[in-house]
């Protein structure tokens, strides 16, 4: 068995303590399984296999298909493991005889999983970690060398074995992790205790689903620590409430601003705590700041579409700003899918001949779907009748489906990290604001969500000139405002090389902007971080990321002052600071108002 050493300023192990940690530890796992059939045996929540699962198996049979079809090639793969693994035994054989043997595969740098020293160290967890990560190699050069395979189906082969391999990591369980080996021994068990009463707290929040939490509740209200900057809902219908915010500046620009923030999550996001809030910034940067916040749909809403969310949504909220302001156009922000929903009413306006918008931007967002990332894994014909089905029975796709999906694309540092630490260490999490607005999931509404897969992530409609909306044939080139289109170079949900892609289909001038980091990191990040970088370059016609990068001049910091700045060169002029609302639309609740936090 494998042994691991204890610091003497450690507490020594105790065997009666541990006794009891055991019993404690087994007694929250009679109330974790408990949790888990409670809703089953009411009949609250059915078990059927996953949808998903049928495409697990059609993927990996296509694989396994190529190799097994010719006896050499089967045996040739066979042959490669079996001297990967004769390999690996040889270097532990000579390091246990005390030679300085070199490893048969070592883990990226960059794999937290690995970062403890006696995963190299101790001779026993060093051998585990090779192997898995031998065998995680072996698995991935199957379906990179499987010839024959459509580019879809590929795409989901990868896509599986990752998450396969990932949940089989030897860091995910106790007996093989030397960090929850040694905090096992240091408390005598009681990590395990800790973890297995937070496991059944977990299922139990879930109503019979494991709901992992990513970040400690305390000290994290909406409208009491993050989304404070102060402001008045003035409008509301069933599908929105705008919100207007207080003005901290003598002078604004005469163009408003309307943010369409995505309903997949919450606006808040670019409200967190005050020192990280882009609404607070644009407000002190003497920007009059409109927001959308979408309700949070229940199964009454479940035939709300598209373009009821564009009319009653955007389209609204662009008629309640001009009633408030006097002013005819706004500047228009729109992040992830609410980019999507920006770009095409902007579309139909422009289809209209009406001049509603003097620029857009998108933070994160896709109107061309070609290089859409590891979402398309999820999307096909099949998959999507699937969904379509139960969003049938329930009126709306519940928010923590989506959640999931979001978290697989990084599996290991958004769902086994928090099992390895929540469940295995007994470590509750820390009060971190961005991972609270993560879990905060919202619903959405079968029409709307049906439309949003298959005009988009199906059949690319929006790009290509063939989407119809409201009765209207949407085409983007036909749109002339300025656009500044951001994009994040870590981005798992709109990929960089999408972005600059969607770029072109733009009819008016377009600045692209490539920023550090990620898909939120990489737009909130405020300029007194001072951290991350942004590139720009005018180039974006028939480039790749890579070949655009050649040419961009890298910026230090935040992209905020540049996106300022040139929102201010399209229409500098100001005018005295406007009060919130107005006699006809008097404030109806302080921000961040009441739709925002209603909770899935």
């Amino acid at each position: 068995m494998a042994t691991t050493d204890t610091p003497k300023s450690e507490t020594k192990f105790n065997a009666e303590a541990f006794a009891m940690n055991v019993a404690r530890a087994m007694e929250s796992g009679g109330k974790a399984l408990a949790a888990y059939l409670k809703p089953r045996e009411s009949g609250e929540v059915q078990d059927r296999p996953p949808a998903e699962l049928t495409e697990v198996i059609k993927t990996f049979t296509s694989v396994a298909e190529y190799w097994l079809s010719d006896s050499t090639r089967s045996s040739d793969l066979q042959t490669k493991l079996a001297k990967d693994y004769l390999d690996l035994w040889g270097s532990a054989a000579r390091r246990m005889a005390g030679e300085d043997a070199p490893p048969a595969i070592a883990p990226s740098p960059r794999d937290k999983r690995f970062a403890d020293p006696e995963w190299k160290s101790n001779q026993f967890f060093d051998f585990v970690m090779q192997l898995y990560l031998l065998t995680t190699k072996w698995a991935q050069e199957l379906v990179r060398d499987a010839e024959g395979l459509d580019p879809k189906t590929r795409r989901k082969a990868e896509f599986y074995i990752q998450q396969v391999t990932n949940a089989l990591s030897p860091s995910n369980f106790v007996m093989t992790n030397p960090e929850v080996l040694r905090e096992t021994v240091a408390t005598s068990g009681d990590n395990l205790a800790r973890g297995l009463k937070m496991l059944a707290e977990d299922i139990a929040a879930g109503k019979g689903m494991l709901k992992i939490r990513q970040s400690n509740p305390d000290n994290l209200v909406v409208g009491v620590n993050m989304a404070t900057t102060p402001g008045k809902v003035i409008y509301q219908n069933e599908m929105m409430q705008l919100i207007q915010y207080a003005p901290t500046t003598e002078k604004v620009l005469r163009t408003p601003l309307l943010i369409v923030p995505p309903w997949i999550n919450k606006f808040y996001i670019l409200d967190l705590k005050p020192e990280k809030s882009y609404i607070k910034w644009c407000v002190d940067q003497g920007i009059t700041v409109f927001m959308i916040s979408w309700v949070n749909p229940d199964k009454g809403l479940g035939s709300k579409s598209w373009e009821d969310y564009m009319k009653e949504g955007v389209l609204t909220a662009m008629d309640v700003i001009e009633k408030v302001t006097g002013e005819l156009k706004v500047h228009t922000a729109g992040y992830c899918v609410g980019g999507t929903m920006l770009a095409t009413t902007l579309a139909w306006l422009a289809e209209k001949r009406r001049q509603r918008v003097s620029s857009a931007t998108f933070f994160a967002a896709q109107v061309d779907f070609t290089h859409a990332g590891d979402l398309l894994v999820f999307v096909d014909e099949d998959q999507i009748a699937a969904l379509e089905q139960d969003m049938k029975a329930a009126g709306v796709l519940e928010g923590s489906k989506m959640a999931m999906a979001f978290n697989m694309l990084r599996s290991n540092d958004l769902i086994w990290s928090y099992v390895v630490s929540n469940y295995l260490k007994g470590q509750q999490p820390s009060a971190f604001d961005l991972l609270h607005w993560n879990s905060d999931a919202t619903r959405m509404t079968a029409a709307n969500h049906s439309y949003y897969l298959r005009n988009c992530y199906l059949e690319n409609r929006l790009s290509t000139g063939s989407m119809v909306l409201d009765n209207t044939l949407l085409d983007l080139s036909k749109v002339m405002v300025p656009v500044y289109n951001l994009a994040t170079r870590e981005d798992h949900i709109a990929p960089a090389e999408s972005v600059l892609y969607g770029s072109q289909f733009f009819g008016g001038p377009v600045k692209y902007v490539l920023s550090g980091s990620g898909h939120i990191a990489g737009v909130v990040n405020p300029p007194a971080s001072n951290k991350y970088q942004y590139w720009t370059n005018d180039n974006v016609k028939d480039v790749t990321v890579a070949e655009w990068m050649k040419g961009a001049v890298e910026h230090k910091g935040s992209w905020w002052p540049d996106w300022r700045e040139w929102l201010g060169g399209i229409d500098p002029e100001e005018v005295p600071a406007r009060s919130v609302g107005s006699e006809a639309l008097p404030p109806i609740e302080d921000a961040p108002g009441s739709y925002v936090r209603v909770r899935a």
